[in-house]
């Protein structure tokens, strides 16, 4: 059982005030959003995102909602925890399905998913390569967004555009994500990713390859950290409840949580070389893409199970 020290872990209401910090360009019903953290149209999303860090702080949560790091000697939140055991993968399972019976869908797991996908990718790159650039660089990283306790969004599913043609053939390239420059001091990127659960209140954006990628793709072959307020990021979302359903009126539950998603536009956005996970070994490409999968899938595991809590308690409910 993890420790149970909170200290330097954010709550709700903090994850709310963390969110002023960013200026993102937000657009959701074509409307500019001018402060996300106010927005009637994302609070459901936020509400249920601030449940990952709520939850943390219950000490009944707390053997689920927190883990210690083996390396660092940290307790983190379980959403950012990089698994070292089958108590773990248990835990996690746990975790996710608690947090879904109370929101519907957790989102933040995502982020879980994404660092564990990374870390094994970057691991074996360097082995092939005899190096240790890439996954020092992700430990670096990883150890500050658990410092930080951020929210990432996972842009991974690219455009796509025509899928009878792979990236490098598409006649608009924007339609994938990809290296448009490399210079001393980093990458820049252009292209558009989609469905991108969470969006507009994350701290961050994991971009991610979507597939497999060949030799003459290897410019598509980038993973990278980049702040969800960079410059040249254009986020377009659909509002963080049912579609239909007013943002005003009496509190019904089914207005008290949701999820947003979004298209997130990249348009000649600069990457510091210490956020680049992968730049053109292409060969890795599906590694990330299917590790990604792979931890997404177990965590889906309890998420259905806790949406299904939620069906199985209203029809109960219903019947009664």
């Amino acid at each position: 059982m993890p420790a149970t020290d909170t200290s330097g872990l954010m709550d709700g209401k903090e994850f709310r005030e963390s969110l002023k910090k960013y200026k993102p360009t937000v657009y959701v019903d074509g409307q500019l959003i001018e402060s996300v953290v106010d927005a009637p149209s994302l609070q459901p999303g936020i509400n249920a995102m601030a449940v990952t860090y709520d939850f943390a702080h219950d000490p009944a949560m707390a053997p689920l909602m927190l883990a210690k790091q083996t390396v660092s000697g940290k307790t983190v939140n379980r959403m950012l925890h990089i698994d070292e055991s089958a108590g773990d993968l248990l835990n996690k399972l746990e975790a996710v399905r608690v947090l879904c019976q109370e929101t519907g869908c957790a989102q933040r797991y995502l982020a879980h998913d994404a660092l564990g996908g990374i870390l094994q990718a970057v691991s074996k790159i360097d082995d092939a390569k005899g190096s240790t650039e890439y996954t020092s660089k992700f430990a670096a990283y990883l150890q500050r967004v658990q410092d930080e306790d951020l929210t990432l969004g996972i842009a991974m599913t690219d455009a796509k555009g025509d899928r009878s043609k792979r990236p490098n053939q598409q006649l608009n390239q924007d339609v994938y994500v990809h290296i448009l420059e490399r210079n001393a001091k980093g990458i820049v990127i252009t292209g558009t990713k989609a469905i991108v659960t969470g969006a507009p209140y994350v701290h961050e954006f994991l971009v991610m390859p979507s597939r497999n990628m060949r030799e003459d793709d290897a410019d598509f072959a980038v993973c990278c950290a980049v702040p969800v307020d960079a410059p040249g990021i254009t986020i377009v979302s659909r509002p963080a409840g049912r579609p239909g359903e007013p943002e005003h009126g009496a509190p019904l539950f089914s207005r008290k949580y949701g999820q947003a998603t979004g298209v997130v536009i990249f348009d000649k956005v600069f990457v510091p070389w210490d956020r680049v996970f992968l730049s053109g070994e292409w060969e890795f490409s599906g590694d990330i893409t299917y590790n990604y999968a792979t931890h997404h899938r177990h965590s889906c595991i309890g998420a259905r199970a806790g949406f299904g809590d939620l069906l199985i308690g209203a029809g109960i409910l219903m019947c009664e």
